[in-house]
Formats: structure tokens, sequence, C-alpha cells
């Protein structure tokens, strides 16, 4: 099960999560549920430190 980037959750498989690469450098997958995306939490990459909303 996947977990979300922003915080830390375990993602559900009915929720409406999104996964997408890094827009920086898309060595990585990251995932962020339907919560952090309706509020706009802040994300940032393990890979190369990208922060995104």
């Amino acid at each position: 099960m996947a977990t979300c980037i922003s915080c830390g959750r375990k993602v559900k498989p009915e929720e409406k999560a999104v996964r997408f690469q890094c827009p920086s450098c898309g060595a990585v997958t990251l995932w962020r549920c339907e919560k952090c995306r309706l509020f706009g939490r802040n994300y940032k990459c393990p890979a190369c430190g990208f922060t995104g909303p």
C-alpha cells in the first residue's frame, strides 16, 4: 500500500489519491492523499529536495 508523501498516512485504494513523478528530477514516484491535495499541503521529494504544493 502506498504512503502519502505529505502526511505519511497509508493511501487506500478507494481514495481519490494521485500518483506522479517528481516534477523536478522525475526519479521518484510520489503519492498524495485526497486530504493533502484538498488542503494544498506541501510535499518534499526525498531524492532532490524539491518542495511543492
